[in-house]
């Protein structure tokens, strides 16, 4: 489509749609937003959310890590983020002896703050619409040729922006292609943890709770940025000093009220709003039961394991939240799409485009060519897709000692290919490494997966995506055999062995490690994936995006009285809405807060998720609430209607004013589908009450001496 369409389509006047739905660019919401917001109750302007010229709220906003969103609330670079977020940031610091996840910890000063290696947290300088940038002199181009053109482009945008290293910065293209945004980060990277709560307060409720509402968990943890004396970015030093913010939130002490204005300002991660029904069929019948079946198995031995012994508790309890977090969500996804008869919905939708398509004699030439490249594309890719899904599940990220062989392959790769400098710097950095994996790593748990999930892929896949090598290997061995004849014989399950040949090894000690049984089978594997699936997978996706290019440029040219929002890509945005609570099912109404008292009344010593911490239980028995009390009890968590998804953890929750008033970290269990399709009746986000992380870190903690740095609204 050309420019001028573009502009017309994406950026028309408003259709009203409900305030709940969407995840809106800042940038933008004076124009398209912003009377609805007031309407709902937003004091504000959009220059108090965002502006490059003036602090604002996005100069408070950070990406945490590589997938959540923390928020300042002091001038002394204090940041609130979930306790899910600095999980394993919490998690590495515990041991047996000193263990933060059942205690939790507290700094009492700046000097018993722990530095967190490899931590960054990310902050937003700028965002600029680059699509005529990004698009220029390609008009004549097609195919290859034009993709070349646009990578160049892209390229040179990037130089710029990031100013010789002092910036980082991502191209992002929104509408699938039809729009680019360009995005400019400056990058913290010595960020140490201040507190977080026992996990029976961060984590309360576990995976039972997980998705779930009514909810009760404490999910917060606080850190706090440094930087160098310039306040500019700086490896980990004791001489670093606290990062001072342009904007911090003030804190409210006013709580929320039914029908109050909220906004949401974070990083929402990925969304799939524009699906078309082979998409959405896909997902529900293979790619999310697929992906259930074999993290039942993982969970299943991991979670077995960690009970057995706190110590291996300690070890899997971040990687167990991993991989238990989606699997969860997964099924609820499947469970929603199915009541909202999504795919006979998106079904309608196709056709009402169809007719219009065929009203405006544009159907046979420009969109039915790609509603046809639609099913033959879909039905390529799910058998691609299958076999990526499992190897990502078993290979990649289900068996750990294929982690270390997966980088011992690349050494010899480098070693062969005469790249002895770069060889020499993976294996440096793999010795510096193997204290942290084989710190988290129990053999036998390991053992246990690799011989329950080698059958599922070998069974799961077809022979094509399979080596016959290793196909042999686990169908003619049995469980016991496969363990002592291929797992056991591996230099990887001998840390002091492997540790001796990445220190004193010779290139021509280390090339024989191709014949160590588990990189043996993991270079089997891997060859198969790198050249076989991989490939297929992004061929296909490049495909279907260059077609959902041609059927986004449509929808909005149909529907020209609406605005569209860009679906989520891990930058910047605005979900608003109210405080609010719903009906899940017939018969049932949920009202829209929690307190202290429901936590007491789940209170269960013989279940480590829900053995209440002595000290809470201490404080609610004499009542001992302080400032924090409202009706007698203490709030815990709220629901609001903002559209959030993953990436949104750990969000700040604003009211009207834009003071804080919760930390955003989940949806409901009805919810799980708003990533695919939008129920605005039943989708719903839960925060912590910032009045009770205010509770935890005062009359818990103790750690009163941090509410002193806050700017807090009474």
């Amino acid at each position: 489509m050309k420019k001028s369409l573009l502009i017309l389509f994406v950026f028309a006047s408003i259709l009203q749609l409900s305030a709940k739905e969407g995840m809106w660019i800042p940038l933008l919401l004076e124009k398209y937003n912003l009377a609805e917001m007031q309407e709902m109750g937003f004091k504000l302007t959009v220059n108090d959310i965002y502006d490059v010229n003036h602090s604002s709220m996005k100069d408070a906003v950070v990406i945490f890590g590589g997938g959540c969103t923390g928020e300042l609330i002091s001038d002394e670079g204090l940041l609130i983020t979930n306790y899910h977020c600095g999980y394993r940031q919490i998690q590495s610091h515990s041991s047996v002896e000193q263990d933060y996840l059942t205690d939790g910890f507290w700094a009492m000063n700046k000097e018993e703050e722990l530095a967190n290696e490899r931590l960054t947290v990310s902050f937003l300088e700028y965002m600029k619409d680059v699509t005529d940038l990004v698009m220029q002199d390609t008009e004549n181009l097609e195919g290859e040729e034009k993709d070349k053109k646009i990578t160049e482009n892209t390229e040179d945008i990037l130089k710029e922006a990031r100013e010789e290293g002092k910036y980082s910065a991502s191209v992002k293209p929104l509408f699938y292609g039809n729009q680019y945004f360009l995005y400019v980060y400056k990058i913290y990277k010595d960020v140490r943890l201040v507190g977080a709560p026992p996990s029976a307060i961060g984590k309360f409720g576990g995976d039972t709770d997980n998705w779930m509402w009514p909810r009760h968990t404490g999910d917060f943890s606080v850190f706090r940025i440094y930087a160098d004396e310039n306040n500019e970015p700086a490896e980990y030093s004791p001489d670093n000093v606290p990062f001072k913010p342009k904007k911090f939130f003030p804190v409210s002490m006013k709580g929320v009220e039914p029908g109050d204005f909220t906004m949401v300002f974070g990083n929402p991660g990925s969304t799939m709003q524009y699906w078309p029904h082979q998409a959405v069929d896909l997902t529900m019948n293979q790619r999310d039961p697929d992906r259930i079946m074999l993290r039942d198995i993982k969970l299943d031995i991991i979670g077995n394991d960690m009970e057995s012994d706190p110590k291996i508790r300690i070890q899997y309890s971040a990687k167990y939240q991993s991989i238990s977090n989606a699997w969860k969500k997964w099924q609820g996804e499947i469970n929603g799409l199915k009541r909202l008869d999504a795919i006979n919905k998106k079904l309608a939708y196709e056709e009402d485009f169809k007719k219009w398509a065929q009203q405006n004699n544009t159907w046979e030439t420009e969109y039915k060519p790609v509603f046809d490249a639609f099913d033959k594309q879909y039905a390529d890719y799910a058998n691609y897709i299958k076999a990526y899904d499992y190897y990502r599940e078993i290979v990649m990220s289900g068996v750990e000692v294929f982690k270390q062989a997966r980088t011992i392959n690349s050494i010899i790769n480098n070693i062969e290919n005469n790249q002895g400098e770069r060889a020499e710097s993976m294996r440096s950095a793999m010795l510096k490494g193997l204290s942290g994996f084989y710190k988290d790593f129990n053999q036998p748990t390991d053992e246990a997966l690799f011989v329950a999930l080698m059958p599922e892929l070998v069974n799961g896949l077809d022979a094509s995506f399979l080596p016959a090598e290793v196909v042999e290997t686990i169908q003619q061995l049995n469980d016991e055999k496969l363990i002592k004849k291929v797992y056991r014989k591996s230099v990887l399950t001998d840390r002091e062995k492997l540790e001796d040949l990445l220190d004193n090894g010779s290139e021509k000690q280390l090339l024989k490690l191709r014949k160590d049984p588990i990189i043996a089978m993991f270079n089997q594997l891997n060859f198969i994936y790198e050249k076989d699936i991989i490939p297929e997978v992004r061929k296909i996706n490049k495909s279907i995006d260059n077609n959902m290019k041609v059927y986004m440029a449509g929808l909005m040219e149909m529907k020209k009285d609406q605005a569209f929002y860009p679906d989520a890509n891990l930058t910047l945005r605005v979900a608003y809405g109210k405080v609010e609570g719903y009906e899940p099912k017939d018969g049932v109404k949920y009202k829209y807060y929690t307190t202290l008292s429901g936590i007491m009344e789940k209170d269960n010593p013989e279940i480590y998720d829900y053995d209440v911490p002595d000290q809470l239980k201490k404080l609610y028995a004499e009542k001992d609430f302080g400032k924090y009390e409202v009706n007698g009890d203490v709030p815990v968590c709220f629901l609001a209607s903002n559209h959030t998804t993953g990436g949104n953890s750990g969000s700040p929750v604003v009211n009207g004013n834009g003071e804080l008033i919760g930390v955003n970290f989940d949806r409901t269990w009805e919810s799980t589908m708003s990533d695919i399709m939008y129920d605005p009746d039943r989708c719903r986000n839960i925060s912590i009450d910032i009045r009770y992380a205010l509770f935890i870190i005062d009359k818990f903690a103790g750690a009163g001496y941090l509410l002193d740095e806050m700017d807090i609204v009474e």
